[in-house]
């Protein structure tokens, strides 16, 4: 039988309720089914939601599960911050320095970062460059010439992303990808930004270093998410990594959504990456699951 239980729904990765990234969080799931929660995540017909239990892991402080459309997930970004911001706000008190979740990949660490929240990005299962034979095929499904994706790598860090740079975020912005082509791959896109300032942009602070999309595999073909965490965690790690930026930026992602997500990126001095965001609470209340 169906009680009610603390519920909230969070925008992540923007302080301006309603222009990033929303996330169902449900306070206690506790006794619920995988089925429950995996037909209630389809019902709330978002990219993510999320079921916090009691932690199972010495050092934790809770225990989350994480449910897209179809499937669960060991691990998303959006859905870490959103989690977390929902925790502290209800009066989640951390055992230590870090607030510490349990998740699918394991312990991941978060931290508050002014007025954000940061997690450290979880390793890399998988990265170095893409089989040239998807590198074709991706160009091909973005309607771009080969030659446009400068570089490319596997950043593989749950969700099983493809990360392609093209020459700029204009080019990242007019992509219309191909469904058919790209079907059943995970793609993420970046381009440099030419200049500091941005569209939408509300002060210096938030000036962008690169615009970020991320299309994957959707109830009805393919599909785009406003802002994506595991994907900018993942991208951090390889392009920083690589030289290609610096340690510290800032990422635009959700513009060609009419979004304004910001992800906040840093590497630390021991070379752990941090990916931060803002999180708003925009519903509050109970569901009856």
């Amino acid at each position: 039988m169906n009680r009610l239980r603390p519920f909230k729904q969070v925008d992540v990765f923007t302080a301006v309720p309603y222009l990033g990234n929303p996330l169902a969080v449900v306070m206690d799931g506790e006794g619920l089914t995988t089925e429950a929660m995996q037909h209630f995540t389809n019902w709330t017909n978002l990219s993510e939601a999320t079921f916090l239990l009691p932690p199972t892991q010495p050092g934790a402080d809770y225990r989350v599960r994480i449910f897209c459309p179809g499937r669960e997930l060991p691990f998303a970004g959006h859905p870490t911050l959103g989690s977390c911001h929902a925790w502290l706000q209800a009066g989640g008190r951390p055992q230590g320095a870090h607030v510490v979740q349990e998740c699918g990949v394991g312990l991941v660490k978060l931290r508050r970062d002014g007025g954000r929240l940061a997690f450290a990005a979880p390793p890399l299962r998988r990265g170095g460059p893409l089989p040239e034979d998807d590198v074709a095929l991706i160009a091909r499904g973005l309607g771009v010439d080969r030659a446009d994706i400068l570089h490319h790598a596997w950043c593989d860090n749950g969700p099983n992303w493809r990360g392609v740079m093209l020459r700029s975020a204009e080019q990242v912005l007019a992509l219309r990808p191909d469904a058919g082509v790209l079907a059943g791959l995970d793609i993420g896109v970046v381009g440099p930004r030419g200049k500091v300032g941005v569209v939408g942009a509300r002060d210096a602070s938030d000036a962008c270093a690169f615009e970020v999309r991320a299309f994957f595999p959707g109830n009805q073909g393919l599909a785009e998410d406003p802002v994506t965490g595991s994907l900018n965690a993942a991208l951090a790690q390889w392009l920083i990594g690589a030289g290609l930026a610096p340690a510290q930026y800032v990422a635009s992602q959700g513009t060609a959504l009419g979004r304004a997500g910001r992800v906040h990126v840093s590497r630390d001095e021991t070379g752990e990456v941090w990916i931060g965001g803002a999180s708003v609470t925009c519903v509050d209340g109970t569901v009856a699951l």
